[in-house]
């Protein structure tokens, strides 16, 4: 019993023993439970506290956001609002006074609104404020600030004058306290007729005036088929009546009569082209009138009135003055110019001149109303054109070639345009996208060559080689003349030529090889071109290019025909200044050097607008022959595409072996006047490599590009192997792309593989026997590898196999065609400066100065005469070239 009493008192002290550990257990759990709590409340408070800095700094940082798109709203609305302003009001009607001169609207044109000052739009541009006026409303100025109005007043008049014609605005001044005082700088209007001043007393007579002008214009004018003058205008092109606004500065009380007449006036005006602009009186509300409140630097408009506007300064006296002399001077010269139509033969008698004995048409009207005819033949042969920027020589060269144009047909008659300035307005003449006919007669067109003097002297060259063929007929003919070879050989293409170059002096600027062959083949063609019906029009519009031509009198004294544009300088004999006081739309045509009793003073048309011009060219060209074919034209501008090139299109693969002379692979296009491609012949022969030397990424690639895709186009599927290694990942994409063109013909290799490549192909060159399969190595940045070329044995280096590839892999069919990114790295991977150049057996040179090129690559001493252009390489082959030639890289065929 004793026992049982013992188990039962150890049992329950071991259960009060575990439930004491396990209670302290849970209260140490729980203990820990609550620190954690206590933990978790101090960091809920913590954040807690922060929120509303959180939330204050959120709110600052939405209200600012919100502020910047407001701004950057605003400021782009104003931006929208700017450049409708300038399209609503172009040139003149809202230049600033710094830069202001008269711009017309075109034909069938509205001037559109006015600007007077601008409205000040916060953190954005100035907002032009505009007001309508001419064909659209009347204006009526308000406040006691009279400085402002007067401001108001004479920029709408001085900007209304130079949005129109000269002669179709015309003025009349009411100003009985000042007695025309306020319209003083406009009083040079005067002397042709456009401002008529109204003294005290004679606001009657004037309103009944042009109370009469509105009911003639209805009457007689408009007669029911149009509501406005403006829509007159538009449909027909042509405003049969000027402008007339009406200036009133004040006066007395207006007595019943005249302010019936001032009502009529403002209602029924506009339409008319008649316009008020008002100071001191007032006038009936109408939909056409705005008001003005003009105060101390700024100014309201509308009703009711709008934002503040700050008013531009009046515009200078002597602008104002000036711009009126002018188009008064305009005015009194005479009427505008004749129409184009008047130098064209009647349909029925187009090309129905014969140009044996020479070429002769009108330019324009004489004094007395009699054609001006300018001919070319054996004398006068040539003929110079010059006059300043804005005085119409491209005009005139237009008028004379399509008076030309349409006398004589293709076969009499032949076209070569070059046109050294900026610019593409001789284009039209060539076959375009938006129009496709072309001037029959032409044969070259060439545009934006400024940069591209070579052109001009491949052009030279064509005709001396022209020259020469024709004196090589005259002379098996026994002949002297051209008229003369006709008559012999009736069977032969002998028309004339005519060789317009504009801007020619920047052919003959500089002191290089360009410029010196170029005014040899000048004098040459000016001297000799006459007897074979070569004739040369030169053309500038600086004195420097008549300047050009002084070193050699002899070239200069066979340009008999001289054509001087207004202010032209030096065109004419040194005491003939009859140039200096032309008008516009007119010049003085001499035949005989320039000597002052030589000349004739023309009128010359507007023939260079293009409504004018298409309609000519387009009846032309549907009488073109049925064997006619557009002219080629080079844009300088323009990057020509490799899948357009003639000779890229007719390469073709060939039979079962390849051509003798090897296959051929284009590099760019030359820049010459016939289209053709710059080609590097691949034969079985030492050092046919090429080499395309500079930094630009872009034109090397597209020149790897072309003579890969040119190769490609020669050889079937599997005929061929095409090794890419691209070292330069800006050039990635472009080897990429050529990679997926060559498909299965292509292998493509990067830094870590192209030792393999220079390994496997110098290794491939010691088996016996040619390999069937052309091998063509085209490394983008080859330089690039220089340090994963570079290890290996002496003798077994990648550089070695290189240097052993391009030695020896031509006469196996395996050519290199690499790009370095500099000479000095080329020389380099060859072996040195001292290292031979003879296994790169062709080169072109980008971003490369001549100079660096020197005697190892280039024959002479110096290097070549070079200087490197955006788009534009040099190339030369050994094989073939005695000097470079300019080529422009094909552009990216993807």
């Amino acid at each position: 019993m004793a026992d049982l009493r013992a188990q039962l008192a150890a049992r329950v002290r071991g259960m009060l023993s575990e439930a004491l550990g396990v209670t302290r257990a849970r209260l140490a759990s729980a203990e820990s439970e609550l620190t954690v709590a206590r933990d978790r409340l101090t960091r809920v408070r913590r954040a807690a506290a922060t929120v509303p800095q959180r939330v204050g700094a959120e709110r600052d940082r939405r209200l600012a956001e919100i502020d910047r798109r407001h701004a950057a709203r605003l400021a782009a609305l104003a931006h929208r609002a700017t450049e409708a302003a300038h399209r609503e009001a172009p040139g003149a009607a809202s230049a600033a006074w710094s830069q202001w001169r008269p711009t017309p609207a075109g034909r069938g044109e509205t001037p559109g609104p006015l600007r007077i000052g601008t409205l000040r739009v916060p953190g954005a541009e100035p907002v032009p404020a505009l007001v309508p006026l001419l064909d659209t409303g009347h204006v009526q100025l308000h406040g006691d600030d009279r400085e402002g109005a007067d401001a108001v007043v004479s920029a709408l008049l001085l900007r209304g004058v130079g949005r129109a014609d000269p002669g179709a605005v015309r003025l009349y001044g009411y100003d009985p306290e000042h007695l025309g005082g306020g319209l003083a700088g406009f009083a040079p209007l005067g002397t042709a007729g456009l401002l008529t001043f109204v003294g005290p007393g004679g606001l009657a007579r004037l309103l009944d005036d042009l109370v009469e002008q509105i009911r003639r214009i209805n009457e007689t004018v408009l007669a029911g088929e149009y509501g406005s003058l403006r829509a007159l205008a538009v449909a027909t092109g042509r405003r049969p009546e000027p402008w007339r606004v009406a200036v009133l500065l004040g006066g007395d009380e207006l007595s019943r009569h005249e302010r019936g007449q001032l009502d009529r006036v403002v209602r029924t005006g506009v339409a008319c082209g008649v316009h008020l602009v008002v100071r001191g009186i007032d006038l009936p509300d109408d939909p056409s009138l705005t008001r003005i409140v003009a105060g101390p630097g700024e100014a309201r408009i509308g009703t009711p009135p709008g934002p503040p506007v700050r008013l531009d300064p009046p515009p200078p006296a002597a602008l104002v003055t000036e711009t009126c002399r002018e188009v008064a001077a305009r005015v009194n010269a005479g009427p505008p110019p004749t129409p184009f139509t008047d130098l064209l033969p009647p349909p029925e008698q187009m090309w129905k001149e014969d140009s044996a004995h020479g070429l002769t048409a009108p330019i324009g009207e004489g004094p007395h109303g009699r054609p001006v005819l300018l001919n070319l033949g054996d004398y006068p042969p040539h003929a110079l054109i010059g006059g300043p920027s804005g005085t119409g020589k491209t005009n005139l060269i237009f008028a004379w070639i399509g008076a030309l144009a349409a006398r004589y047909s293709p076969a009499e008659l032949e076209f070569y345009l070059l046109d050294f300035k900026e610019g593409v307005s001789f284009a039209r003449f060539a076959q375009g996208r938006r129009d496709p006919s072309w001037l029959p007669h032409m044969r070259l067109v060439g545009i934006n060559v400024n940069t591209d003097r070579e052109f001009g002297l491949a052009l030279l060259r064509f005709l001396a080689e022209e020259l020469r063929r024709r004196a090589d007929a005259a002379k098996k003919h026994e002949v002297t003349k051209l008229a003369e070879l006709r008559a012999v050989d009736p069977t032969g293409h002998w028309p004339r030529i005519v060789a317009v170059v504009d801007e020619f002096q920047a052919l003959l600027a500089g002191r290089d090889v360009v410029a010196r062959e170029a005014a040899d083949l000048l004098e040459d063609l000016a001297r000799r071109g006459r007897s074979q019906g070569i004739h040369l029009v030169l053309a500038s519009q600086d004195v420097r290019g008549i300047e050009a031509l002084w070193g050699r009198p002899a070239l200069v004294a066979q340009f008999t025909l001289r054509i001087a544009l207004p202010k032209a300088l030096r065109i004419l004999a040194e005491r003939n200044d009859a140039a200096q006081a032309l008008p516009r739309h007119h010049a003085v045509v001499n035949a005989e050097s320039g000597m002052t009793e030589g000349n004739q003073v023309a009128r010359i048309p507007s023939a260079s607008d293009w409504e004018t011009w298409s309609e000519l060219q387009h009846r032309l060209w549907r009488m073109r022959p049925a064997d006619a074919a557009p002219a080629r034209l080079f844009d300088g501008d323009a990057i020509p595409r490799l899948a357009e090139a003639p000779d890229f299109r007719a390469l073709t693969p060939p039979g079962d072996d390849l051509p003798p002379r090897g296959p051929v692979a284009v590099l760019g296009e030359i820049i010459d006047v016939q289209s053709r491609s710059a080609a590097l012949r691949l034969p079985r022969a030492p050092g046919r490599n090429l080499a395309v030397l500079g930094t630009r990424v872009d034109e090397a690639c597209a020149v790897l590009d072309a003579a890969a895709r040119s190769l490609a186009r020669q050889h079937r599927p599997g005929s061929a192997r095409f090794s890419i290694a691209c070292l330069d990942p800006d050039a990635d994409p472009a080897a990429r792309a050529l990679y997926e063109n060559l498909a299965d013909d292509a292998a493509w290799y990067d830094e870590e593989t192209v030792a393999e490549l220079m390994a496997e192909t110098a290794t491939a060159l010691t088996r016996p026997g040619t390999p069937s399969t052309p091998h063509y190595l085209l490394l983008f940045a080859v330089d690039a590898a220089a340090g994963a070329l570079a290890t290996g044995s002496p003798g077994a280096t990648g550089l070695d196999r290189l240097r052993r590839i391009l030695h020896d892999g031509p006469e196996r069919r395996t050519h290199v065609l690499a790009w370095w990114r500099g000479v000095a790295r080329m020389r380099a991977d060859l072996g040195g400066p001292a290292a031979r150049t003879d296994q790169i057996g062709a080169w072109v040179a980008l971003d490369v100065q001549g100079g660096e090129l020197g005697s190892a690559l280039y024959p002479g001493s110096g290097g070549p005469d070079w200087y490197p252009r955006p788009w534009r390489g040099l190339f030369f082959d050994r094989a073939v070239h005695r000097t470079g030639q300019v080529i422009i890289p094909y552009g990216p065929s993807r």
